[in-house]
């Protein structure tokens, strides 16, 4: 025998089990990141400008009622 299949890059065993090596350290990083507060600073600041915005959006609707009820 030559060895061949049982090299970790020589078989398709081989290649699925860096595949789940790679998975499994990207879903590390991920859940590190996520606990820290990485994503929530961003998170945060867009729930911030959708309230105004949504602030924004009721005056405007108060504005438009006002206006139909004079006329």
């Amino acid at each position: 025998m030559n060895g061949m299949g049982y090299s970790m890059y020589g078989s398709i065993w081989g290649f699925f089990l860096n595949i789940l090596i790679i998975l499994i350290i990207v879903g590390a990083v991920v859940m590190l990141l996520n606990r820290s507060g990485y994503a929530a600073a961003g998170d945060n600041e867009r729930l911030v400008r959708i309230e105004k915005d949504i602030e924004d959006i009721k005056k405007t609707v108060e504005e438009i009622k006002d206006k139909l009820e004079e006329i």
